[in-house]
C-alpha cells in the first residue's frame, strides 16, 4: 500500500510547449542577412526614385538604376526572403502539354522544425504591404504632376511589388485563387474562435 502512494504522488513534467523555442521566436531574427536585403532593395528603389531629380539629371541612368533595384527586390523576395523569413514560396510550372500551373507552398509546421520568428514575419509582411502602397502613391503623384516619362517606371514598380504580394497572399491562404472565398473562410474561422473562447 505504501508503494502505491509513492507512485501516485510522483512528479510528472507536463509539456506545454518548448518555452525556449517560444522565447527564441519572439526575441531574435534568425536570418539577419535575408531580413536586411528584404528591406534594402525595396527602400533603395524608393529612395533612388525620390532623389533622382536632386542627384542626377540623367533620366536613363535613374530609370535603369531604379528598375534594377526593383528587379533585385523581386528576385530576392520571391526566391530567398519569402522562403527563409516566413516559409512561403510560389512559382510557375509548365507541364508537358504546355499548360502553365501556378504553385503556392507553405512550409509544413512540424515539432522538429523551428518556425520563423515573429519579428521576421512582421518585417516581411510590413515590407511586402507598405511598399506597393508607396508605389501607388507615386503613380497618382506622377499622373497628377504630369511627369509622364516616369509613369512606366512607376507602373513597373507597382507590377513587381504587387506580383510578390499577390503570390505570398495566395501562399498564406493555401493556394486558393478565389480571394473572396478565402476571406470568407478566414472571417468564419475568426468568428468561430472568438465565440468559442
Amino acid at each position: 500500500m505504501k508503494q502505491a502512494l509513492v507512485d501516485d504522488t510522483e512528479d510528472v513534467s507536463l509539456d506545454f510547449g518548448n518555452e525556449e523555442e517560444l522565447a527564441f521566436r519572439k526575441a531574435k531574427i534568425r536570418h539577419p542577412l535575408a531580413t536586411f536585403f528584404h528591406l534594402f532593395f525595396r527602400v533603395s528603389a524608393i529612395v533612388t526614385y525620390v532623389g533622382c531629380d536632386w542627384f542626377s539629371r540623367s533620366f536613363v541612368g535613374c530609370f535603369v538604376t531604379v528598375l534594377l533595384l526593383l528587379s533585385f527586390d523581386f528576385w530576392s523576395v520571391k526566391n530567398v526572403t519569402g522562403r527563409l523569413m516566413v516559409g512561403l514560396r510560389w512559382w510557375n510550372q509548365v507541364d508537358e502539354d504546355g499548360k502553365s500551373h501556378w504553385i503556392f507552398e507553405a512550409r509544413k509546421v512540424s515539432p522538429n522544425s523551428i518556425a520563423a520568428t515573429e519579428a521576421e514575419a512582421r518585417i516581411f509582411w510590413l515590407g511586402l504591404i507598405i511598399c506597393p502602397i508607396i508605389w501607388i502613391v507615386f503613380f497618382f503623384s506622377t499622373l497628377f504632376s504630369l511627369k509622364l516619362k516616369w509613369l512606366a517606371l512607376v507602373i513597373a514598380g507597382i507590377s513587381l511589388q504587387a506580383a510578390n504580394l499577390y503570390g505570398y497572399i495566395l501562399c498564406k491562404m493555401g493556394g486558393e485563387s478565389d480571394i473572396s472565398k478565402a476571406a470568407a473562410s478566414f472571417l468564419s474561422q475568426t468568428v468561430f474562435q472568438t465565440v468559442s473562447d
